[in-house]
């Protein structure tokens, strides 16, 4: 059996686990039964229970979940094919986002803007799906996991992986289109809705510089005082409901001052940080990181920010940093 690393864990991963199972599969159900306010709340349903899926995944990432390494794999592994995120294998999201942590840097295997300004029709779709709101940069960096196999030699490895899961989910949307096509439509809008969820938080919580190259050598690394200065935490405000509905993900400072610490324990741990008012409290404000969500979603395509981006300016301001896409730990590139 797998002993958990936290002796509290047990209740809290259950009910997390079996409600990103349930709405996953519930969702479905309701989109299924396509009436009008079926197929509504089955994309929320199912949007919301890839959110809680992946949030999983990074606990894994960081061995939050279970004592051995091997178990957090085993789980992060099904729950990416819960994500769409098994094209990649487990092991190179865990090692593109532990290269985040130690280096202290948003970490990538390429950078997709010299390929968008390399192509100027390319860069304009994307910039214009981004203005409707469709996270085109994150759809890209998806697609690119699957294709990079085909197109860079020292991916090739990756073929067989590809090819398996391309025909496996491949198989199961083409049933679904053809049993209920409503269905597909609305597992679509469902995914759209999860991307835009998790890089709604991902894109404001550094300022880091954006390194490129997962195999190369890193060089000096930041200092701790640095990884603080520039990691910004974005919980909605101090409602425990709407925090769970993202496993208290925007408490990003506490989880970066202790990563192996659980999501359900993140927010004592903040008040324990950041409680005394002794240090400055580094939480953006939501409504100002959602309005800056929607400012800049077109000029953020084409934007890297850099370290101490917003140093001397309060924090409570709101952000004072465009933001980055590109950066979630569910790519594994």
């Amino acid at each position: 059996m797998p002993k958990l690393r936290h002796p509290d864990g047990l209740l809290p991963t259950a009910l997390a686990l079996s409600y990103a199972f349930a709405a996953y599969l519930g969702g479905f159900a309701l989109l299924i039964h396509a009436s009008w306010w079926s197929w509504s709340l089955g994309v929320l349903l199912l949007g919301h229970g890839l959110v809680i899926g992946a949030y999983l995944i990074h606990d894994c990432t960081h061995q939050a979940v279970f004592f051995g390494r091997d178990w957090n794999a085993r789980l992060g592994s099904l729950l990416s094919v819960l994500v769409g995120g098994c094209y990649g294998a487990y092991d190179g999201l865990r090692l593109k986002h532990m290269r985040h942590h130690v280096d202290r840097a948003d970490v990538v295997a390429f950078d997709y803007r010299a390929m968008l300004l390399a192509r100027p029709w390319l860069l304009r779709l994307v910039q214009a799906l981004e203005w409707a709101y469709v996270p085109a940069v994150e759809m890209l960096m998806h697609g690119l996991v699957i294709f990079s196999p085909f197109v860079v030699a020292q991916y090739r490895p990756r073929r067989r992986r590809v090819l398996t899961w391309l025909a496996l989910r491949g198989s199961a949307l083409a049933l679904l289109a053809w049993l209920a096509w409503p269905a597909l439509l609305g597992y679509i809008v469902a995914y759209l809705l999860f991307l835009n969820v998790m890089r709604s938080l991902d894109m404001h919580q550094h300022t880091y510089e954006v390194v490129v190259g997962l195999d190369a050598e890193p060089g000096e690394r930041p200092s701790y005082a640095y990884e603080q200065r520039n990691t910004f935490s974005n919980p909605f405000g101090h409602s425990k409901p709407l925090n769970l509905l993202v496993l208290n993900f925007g408490y990003h400072n506490a989880h970066h001052e202790k990563p192996t610490t659980p999501w359900y324990r993140l927010p004592a741990l903040h008040r324990q940080l950041f409680g005394d008012g002794l240090r400055e409290e580094p939480v953006l404000p939501a409504r100002q990181f959602l309005a800056n969500l929607h400012r800049y979603r077109v000029a953020r395509v084409l934007n890297a920010d850099h370290g101490d981006a917003t140093a001397g300016q309060p924090v409570a301001a709101g952000p004072g940093f465009v933001g980055v896409y590109g950066v979630s730990f569910l790519t594994a590139l």
